[in-house]
């Protein structure tokens, strides 16, 4: 079927992997320099074990981020940003296309995709991405944001250096391995983040197309919609797995021990932030993990859409060996 006969009928193709890999990639990009800044503080909050006085409120959202500002200048916000800036394209490459294909392979025989079709390739891109790309990220990542050195001082040097010298410093002293600590953590909460945000993103994406004829055919939402509807839709993962967060982010801060799995390191740190922090220590971080991955989702989506938009609708487009206006 040439170009011409595909648009006089109005038949809507999958995006391609190369579409997914350049808009997937971009919208990635644009989401880590965006809100990098938002998951270093909700990580120092997580990892935070400080106790204080009786009466006295723990370190809030915003004197996290003012003291990482003062003692490691506002670099230190975006430690960590080498190892998420090496993995966003493959990451969102890998979850957008996965997405797509997992999505056809639910379909039924009429290609309808229902709702809990788009739930479960949520679910499934999610848990993909995060075994093929997140988890060793982030291992490296969370290192470099737990450092506590000061950035203006050079005479304090750190462990790690930078993402490369922090890879290559774990799998010499700890091997491949502590690059996949708290895996099974990561594809839950992975997996059920895209599950809740595909979803949510889908049925209101729909619901706002059905409400304006205008874009009922034409697919393609203005971008404030877009980031409308992503903000709503990336808020809602967190709230429903920020315990499994906060538990990764512990297990993956710590060596492994000889003798200890995976399971029994899970349970024992579990079991002490209940015994010492006490049951809010599951949702440290929320606000920050709120404000990061929302307005993560809303760019993610808005930049996706944009960009799949203009490659899907170039001026050129190539069908059966030969270039056809469009």
């Amino acid at each position: 079927m040439s170009a011409k006969s595909m648009k006089s009928e109005g038949v809507k193709q999958p995006a391609t992997a190369a579409t997914n890999l350049i808009a997937g990639g971009g919208a990635g990009m644009m989401e880590a320099l965006v809100c990098h800044p938002l998951d270093t503080i909700k990580v120092r909050m997580q990892l935070s074990r400080r106790k204080r006085a009786p009466g006295t409120k723990p370190r809030g959202f915003f004197e996290t981020g003012q003291n990482i500002v003062k003692r490691e200048t506002v670099f230190g916000l975006y430690k960590g940003l080498g190892a998420v800036m090496s993995g966003i394209v493959p990451k969102m490459a890998i979850r957008f296309t996965s997405y797509e294909w997992y999505k056809q392979l639910l379909a039924d025989k009429d290609g309808i995709v229902s709702s809990k079709a788009t739930f479960l390739a949520g679910l499934s891109a999610g848990v993909t991405e995060a075994v093929a790309v997140v988890t060793p990220m982030e291992v490296v990542k969370i290192r470099l944001q737990a450092q506590y050195h000061s950035l203006s001082d050079p005479l304090d040097i750190p462990k790690y250096r930078n993402a490369v010298h922090g890879l290559f410093t774990v799998l010499k002293e700890e091997g491949i391995g502590a690059l996949y600590r708290g895996v099974s953590l990561t594809a839950l909460r992975q997996g059920t983040n895209q599950a809740v945000n595909f979803t949510a993103y889908t049925e209101l994406k729909q619901w706002l197309q059905n409400l304006q004829p205008a874009y009922h055919q034409k697919k393609e939402l203005p971008s404030y919609q877009t980031m409308v509807i992503g903000l709503i839709s990336g808020a809602m993962g967190p709230f429903s797995n920020a315990p499994i967060d906060t538990i990764k982010t512990r297990l993956q801060r710590m060596p492994g021990e000889p003798g200890q799995t995976a399971v029994s390191r899970i349970m024992r740190i579990s079991r002490d932030m209940f015994k010492q922090e006490g049951a809010r220590a599951f949702y440290k971080g929320i606000t920050p993990r709120v404000m990061r991955v929302a307005p993560g989702q809303a760019v993610t989506f808005t930049v996706y859409e944009y960009l799949k938009n203009k490659l899907e609708k170039g001026n050129l487009a190539f069908a059966g060996g030969k270039y056809y206006e469009e």
